[in-house]
């Protein structure tokens, strides 16, 4: 097959979930519900946390962060997908999805980050709970989010322009709705060698470490909390976890489900699928997770609900 330079590409096809026509209106109306409640919901929180003095605390700051990352990464898919399917057309330009790769890569890595800080903080919370606000200050949670930024945009802008220096095929078809590098890769005629082994040292960075994090800190907090005489504060302690163990079983639970559905099915449309309920699902359901088994958060949004029924 003749090859083209990189530079010759002018743009992708992005294939979508179904080539079935009469199936678009329903797809276009499911991505801008689950747009849409992404949106309000993570505002919902961070306008929460930001305006109750109460949740002025790491961990409500962290959650804030990660509420604000969950939109940046839902905004950099899911309209361009709207746009897409309204106006039956299928193409990005390649730089809007070397673009799009990029800023993917950097919410997904910055999230993994954070929710491995996250597990931390509760660590010294249930761990060290008379150093916990000596440990756990403004400064230190303003280095870790810095920190966690930081290698999040290294990380994804190292492997986006490795994408540069590939050269495609004519086939540019990618068989998902948004650009994700390992199909773009795929895609190359040249050699994709150091591109690969990249994202095998990047998936281990920015996946392994954390997720050794969140088992470390998961593992020390199980042992404190059995070796607790009191049942209320042992109730205490699990009940400020399950929030944060259900958005991580969530982001790695969907992200392993996609590897196994890829690894396993040719179907483009059961491919696709995998990577909304990997991509879309986690950032949509955060909020409600946090909401619903989160005392603190449940007071608080009950507080402005009735506040903002006193103005009405």
């Amino acid at each position: 097959m003749k090859s083209k330079n990189q530079t010759d590409v002018s743009e992708f096809f992005l294939m979508g979930i179904t080539d079935d026509i009469t199936l678009k209106p329903l797809i276009f109306s499911m991505f801008t519900s689950m747009y849409l409640i992404t949106i309000l919901g993570n505002l919902l929180i961070i306008l929460t946390v930001s305006t109750d003095p109460h949740l002025r605390t790491p961990m409500y700051i962290f959650l804030s962060n990660l509420s604000f990352n969950d939109i940046c990464l839902s905004t950099t898919i899911i309209p361009k997908t709207l746009v897409n399917i309204h106006a039956h057309d299928q193409s990005i330009t390649y730089t809007g999805c070397l673009t799009q790769i990029c800023f993917i890569l950097l919410f997904c890595s910055f999230e993994s980050c954070l929710l491995s800080v996250m597990a931390y903080d509760r660590y010294v919370a249930i761990c060290y709970p008379l150093n916990y606000t000596m440990i756990m200050n403004l400064q230190t949670c303003g280095l870790l989010i810095l920190l966690s930024l930081i290698i999040s945009l290294v990380s994804s802008g190292l492997l986006g322009l490795m994408v540069l220096r590939l050269s495609f095929c004519t086939n540019v078809e990618i068989p998902l709705f948004f650009c994700e590098l390992a199909q773009v890769i795929k895609l190359a005629c040249s050699d994709t060698l150091v591109n690969y082994i990249l994202i095998y040292l990047a998936t281990i960075i920015l996946n392994g470490i954390p997720i050794s994090g969140i088992i470390f800190s998961y593992t020390q907090i199980a042992s404190s909390v059995l070796r607790m005489s009191s049942v209320k504060g042992k109730y205490k302690a699990i009940s400020t976890c399950g929030s944060h163990l259900s958005v991580v079983s969530l982001f790695y639970g969907t992200a392993l489900g996609v590897y196994i559905s890829s690894s396993f099915t040719t179907s483009v449309t059961n491919t696709a699928f995998a990577y909304v309920m990997c991509t879309l699902v986690p950032q949509m359901l955060n909020p409600f997770i946090y909401s619903l088994r989160n005392r603190d958060m449940e007071v608080a949004l009950r507080k402005h609900f009735n506040k903002a029924m006193c103005l009405l």
